[in-house]
């Protein structure tokens, strides 16, 4: 009896602290989806100074062709749209920091980018260029760039600053806020060209064309852009796999390429 009775009082102790545990065990967080249609809109972080692929006008209105992509994914969710502009230096620390719910910038998706978040992509290819007020240098390669007398300038945190300090160390490299920064600074001649992707190098000849400007029509890398998305959350990663593949599949989102890559009217916009 006092064996049988001490198997019970154990039983009923081992329920209240399987019964203990439970009570404080949290709720599972909610996903990144849950949170954003809770709150009813899905904030994108941008820095609005990337043409054609992000910009701001002269009204202040940001445009472009990853905006529309953004605001098409903000249609599919059912929720509203609303951009986070910031540096490009700052988006990424932004996303971690759960200040956006994702990151669609001109990012190209690279490795070490890959170890703090997740990527969906690409959406889009580019690759490095160079921008000068000199004709002749864009010709040059980069043993000839690899000069402390050359002054480099490139976006604060992006490829193109890893590519100048990888690929042509020499030189010395001014990094910018923006490319807005850095063209004024080729327009004046504070530094002898600007490393960016060909798109941005490509657009600003087309934008400034009574300054002189010259860029290389060939990439010298190939850079895979990429939408940047918290590495912990699985399923808003799956739901934009999903949402890309069905623009690309549908023909929707080299409609959106070809509206900002083949017609260029939205140029008037830029201030």
């Amino acid at each position: 009896m006092r064996s049988l009775r001490c198997a019970a009082l154990l039983a009923i102790a081992l329920v209240v602290v399987v019964g203990c545990s439970a009570s404080v065990t949290p709720p599972p967080a909610p996903t990144a989806l849950a949170r954003i249609q809770q709150r009813g809109e899905l904030v994108v972080g941008t820095a609005a100074s990337m043409p054609p692929l992000n910009m701001t006008t002269k009204a202040g209105d940001i445009i472009g062709l990853e905006i529309d992509m953004a605001r098409a994914m903000a249609d599919a969710m059912n929720v509203k749209l609303r951009l986070a502009p910031m540096p490009f230096a700052d988006l990424l620390s932004a996303l971690n920091a759960g200040s956006v719910d994702m990151v669609i910038s001109g990012m190209t998706m690279t490795p070490q980018r890959n170890m703090s978040v997740a990527f969906v992509g690409p959406y889009f290819i580019s690759g490095k260029s160079f921008l000068t007020t000199t004709g002749t240098l864009t010709t040059k390669g980069s043993a000839e760039l690899n000069d402390p007398a050359m002054r480099i300038a490139a976006l604060r945190g992006s490829t193109s600053e890893s590519f100048v300090k990888e690929t042509i160390p020499k030189a010395t490299l001014v990094t910018t806020k923006d490319y807005d920064e850095a063209i004024s600074l080729v327009s004046q001649g504070k530094v002898d060209i600007m490393i960016a992707d060909l798109p941005a190098c490509v657009v600003t000849v087309a934008r400034y064309p009574d300054r002189g400007l010259f860029a290389l029509a060939t990439p010298l890398t190939r850079e895979p852009i990429g939408i940047a998305l918290p590495a912990n959350d699985p399923l808003l990663v799956n739901w934009t796999q999903n949402w890309l593949r069905e623009m690309e599949a549908s023909g929707n989102l080299e409609l959106m390429k070809d509206l900002w890559f083949k017609n260029t009217s939205w140029l008037k916009q830029l201030p």
